[in-house]
């Protein structure tokens, strides 16, 4: 006879194996279809389908629109994959962070926090006028837009430039 407490777990489990994955999350929304195609240039999506958990700045559309002329259209050529990856995996920091820990950690550290990317650099997370801002290693700023997406191995927080990597 089976108990309440095994059908709530078994249904439990049936649930969480139902939500989609960052990159099913990145696939059913049109505003990525840009970063989804340079994920599947980059044979990200295993990596990004894993058990995680990740925490993704995604660029939009948008923000891949906002790099020079040409620049999409280079990288996801074969030969520029490593320079792909690069700059795909600068987008991701392990763990899951919500938009609220993101901000008490900016508010717990005097106005800035500092995250390791999975490719090895380092993105410093900050406010303005209520809105969490990414700054790369060269300098360039990207505004959080959309926070909090959730994925069954993570989270996704929308942007609206792409961060470069040194």
């Amino acid at each position: 006879m089976e108990t309440t407490q095994s059908k709530e777990i078994a249904e439990a489990v049936i649930v969480e194996e139902a939500d989609p994955n960052i990159v099913e999350v990145a696939v059913g929304n049109e505003n990525f279809s840009t970063l989804v195609a340079a994920v599947k240039a980059a044979d990200l999506v295993e990596t990004l389908s894993g058990k995680g958990p990740f925490t993704v700045f995604a660029p939009t559309n948008d923000a891949f629109n906002k790099l020079p002329e040409g620049t999409v259209g280079t990288l996801l050529k074969p030969e520029n994959k490593g320079k792909l990856t690069s700059i795909l995996t600068y987008h991701v920091v392990s763990g899951k962070y919500e938009a609220s820990a993101v901000i008490d950690a900016i508010k717990k550290n005097n106005g800035s926090f500092t995250v390791a990317t999975v490719q090895g650099g380092e993105i410093t997370l900050s406010l303005s006028d209520g809105n969490v801002m990414l700054k790369d290693a060269n300098g360039g700023m990207s505004t959080v837009i959309m926070a909090d997406v959730a994925a069954s191995n993570g989270v996704i927080h929308a942007i609206d430039s792409v961060v470069m990597p040194k």
